[in-house]
């Protein structure tokens, strides 16, 4: 039997410019993203129980049914804290987790990530394991290369494989919608595809003085890029689809997020954003389509 759960939000995570500047001798990509952080999300549920147990709920959580939960990083960022606990001798009870699922699986918004970020943050304060989050931060990128931007989840800009993560202090919030033709990518196809590896970074210091989202807009379509979108177009030609469909409602800029299929489109605010959407819906009732908001930078205290 489990207690009643407690709710953390996974918010979807937006790549709004991804630039590939490299490629270690071990296979990894280095990357340079500006990511922010959506309204939309998963959620994590956690209670406490005789026994761990796990479970998927939710408008998407027929695609996960087939997969062996243990692979899930719910369950593998459960097992990454409780051994980091266990290896200062003491115990990490059994736990009741259940992940809502909003978000379409593999999707470019790193959904996954998001769940094993919420579930980290909510089990360090139910095993009183603040004592190990600067660990778990620096551990979080071996579950994958999004885990530690969620674990922030906050407009920031991540270089090197993702581990690197600078806070953005001028992002305002942004209207926009989320467009996925339910397609999976394959993010390892997408980066084999590349046909060039070290370009050009992110002229982040160019950024000083932008403060609207149509500043915003207009900087990321003339400064920026996203390297992976041609190739998972290539592999992916309903992500073209996506884009078109976005740009005939008349956004700010229309773009592809991490390694797709997932795009979005830029709007002034949210009631443009919401047109799009149900306009879009009506086009596309078969698509996962959601108009959502950004969270804006964090404000130091006067």
């Amino acid at each position: 039997m489990t207690s009643a759960l407690s709710w953390h939000h996974a918010p979807a995570k937006i790549n709004l410019a991804l630039h590939v500047t490299g490629q270690r001798a071990d296979g990894y990509h280095l990357i340079e993203t500006i990511a922010v952080f959506a309204s939309i999300g998963d959620r994590i549920g956690v209670g406490a129980a005789k026994a761990d147990s796990f479970s998927i709920t939710g408008p998407e959580a027929g695609a996960l049914c087939a997969d062996d939960p243990a692979q899930n990083l719910v369950i593998r960022a459960r097992e990454m804290l409780r051994a980091a606990i266990a290896g200062t001798g003491r115990h990490a009870p059994p736990v009741a987790l259940v992940l809502e699922k909003a978000l379409p699986a593999g999707s470019g918004i790193g959904g996954g990530s998001a769940d094993a970020a919420a579930t980290l943050t909510a089990l360090i304060a139910r095993w009183n394991a603040d004592d190990l989050a600067d660990t778990i931060r620096e551990k979080a990128v071996e579950l994958g290369a999004d885990v530690p931007m969620c674990l922030r989840s906050r407009p920031l800009i991540a270089r090197g494989v993702g581990e690197f993560l600078t806070p953005l202090a001028a992002m305002p919030p942004l209207a926009m919608v989320l467009v996925n033709p339910r397609r999976h990518v394959s993010t390892p196809a997408v980066f084999s595809a590349l046909v060039r590896k070290d370009n050009p970074p992110i002229p982040i210091a160019e950024t000083a003085g932008l403060s609207t989202a149509r500043d915003w807009a207009d900087w990321l379509g003339g400064h920026s890029r996203n390297d992976l979108q041609a190739p998972s177009i290539g592999l992916t030609p309903d992500i073209a689809g996506c884009l078109d469909d976005l740009r005939q409602t008349g956004p700010l800029l229309a773009r592809m997020s991490g390694s797709g299929a997932t795009c979005f489109g830029l709007y002034d605010d949210m009631d443009a954003a919401e047109r799009a959407a149900t306009h879009l819906l009506r086009q596309r009732p078969d698509w996962w389509i959601t108009a959502t908001e950004t969270g804006p930078s964090q404000q130091e205290a006067p």
